[in-house]
């Protein structure tokens, strides 16, 4: 790509801004004040850009983005690094999912007496009666389920026992 040269963009921005204040004034006779005042407006910038030395940064802007387009679009390099961003990203989600299914949740604080322990226990007014010995049961059914890692043959066993089906 050529490099920046004052000396050929200022006929070249000057050639611009005539021709479109020639457009204006057309427009002007055609469409009204508004759209001709529009045109001197768009008009003026070429020569605006290049007297302020925007034109010479807007042109290095370009420069620089094409080089890099190329750069990246011809490197083997570029693609290695763009291939292991989206490695890095699959892996990312496909860590979350997994965390998600396993139930990495923290641990609930532990009890200091079970409540399976007072079963076998006598008290003043004789053994604990049968209701009381079906909930600490029940709540052991649950903590075992709960400690288990559970999988998809798991669930599945589980739902077939319910049904009678072994």
């Amino acid at each position: 790509m050529p490099d920046f040269n004052d000396l050929t963009l200022l006929p070249l921005c000057v050639g611009l801004t005539l021709l479109g204040l020639i457009g204006s004034w057309v427009a002007w006779r055609r469409r009204g004040l508004a759209t001709g005042i529009r045109g001197v407006a768009w008009s003026l910038l070429p020569v605006s850009l290049y007297l302020t030395g925007l034109l010479e940064l807007l042109w290095n802007v370009v420069k620089s983005t094409v080089s890099w387009v190329t750069h990246l679009i011809f490197s083997p390099t570029v693609w290695a690094g763009v291939a292991l961003f989206g490695v890095s990203v699959v892996l990312y989600v496909v860590s979350g999912v997994a965390r998600g299914r396993r139930g990495d949740a923290p641990e609930k604080a532990p009890k200091t007496k079970s409540a399976s322990a007072a079963i076998g226990e006598l008290t003043s007014t004789g053994p604990a009666p049968a209701s009381a010995a079906a909930k600490p049961a029940k709540a052991e059914k649950a903590a075992k389920a709960s400690k288990q890692e559970s999988s998809e043959f798991d669930e599945i066993e589980d739902i077939l026992k319910r049904h009678g089906i072994n």
